[in-house]
């Protein structure tokens, strides 16, 4: 199996491909149109500015690629953090168009309460909705999982059905999507210990 973590230059990849290798797989970090051509399976990280991000895709080329990978021949894709992000069509954050996966955008917090802050950072009970839940599975129904978070947008999304689990920070808001063979997290499996190996693995597994 190939597995490629797509580098963007934003974020300590290594970290990531780590948790793949603890998970028994061996992944490759690169930003080659032709690993991300044979690759099995994509891994999009990203830690930054939306903008970045799209400026960087287009840098180096591989947006039509990427295109083609994930919407034509349905290649498994998880986006973590940023990288789920520019999954969706546009972010309060800047001004670029994301990469239009999701009918989804990105939206700042905005708290009632003063006692909350961005960004919403340490670790946060997720929980896991929605059947044919495939990164969550084998997690024990109302099983209190805790997943590491550090970021001041998030994700709303237009088809709620597509929301795979929820993280409260004064309200709900999605911390998971599926559409297809797209996942994405906003939180970060790979600073999250046995919870986010575990979800590695169910990637890992995905057909």
């Amino acid at each position: 199996m190939s597995i490629v973590i797509i580098d963007l230059n934003l974020g300590n990849l290594k970290s990531i491909q780590n948790i793949f290798k603890k998970a028994g797989v061996t992944s490759i970090i690169s930003s080659d149109k032709s690993a991300i051509e044979s690759a099995d399976k994509l891994v999009l990280p990203g830690v930054g500015a939306f903008d970045s991000a799209m400026h960087r895709i287009k840098e180096l080329g591989i947006q039509e690629l990427l295109d083609r990978k994930v919407l034509q021949e349905k290649t498994p894709i998880l986006g973590i953090c940023l990288g789920m992000q520019i999954m969706c069509k546009r972010s309060e954050e800047g001004s670029e168009k994301g990469l239009s996966w999701i009918d989804g955008e990105v939206v700042k917090f905005q708290f009632k309460d003063s006692k909350f802050k961005t960004p919403h950072m340490g670790w946060n009970f997720v929980f896991p909705k929605g059947a044919q839940n495939k990164l969550f599975e084998g997690f024990e129904e109302g099983e209190r999982i805790k997943f590491y978070h550090v970021h001041s947008f998030y994700v709303r999304l237009t088809d709620q059905s597509q929301v795979r689990a929820v993280t409260n920070y004064e309200d709900d808001f999605c911390t998971s999507f599926q559409k297809d063979n797209i996942y994405g997290v906003q939180f970060h499996p790979e600073k999250s210990h046995k919870y986010g190996l575990k979800l590695i693995g169910n990637f890992i597994d995905i057909q």
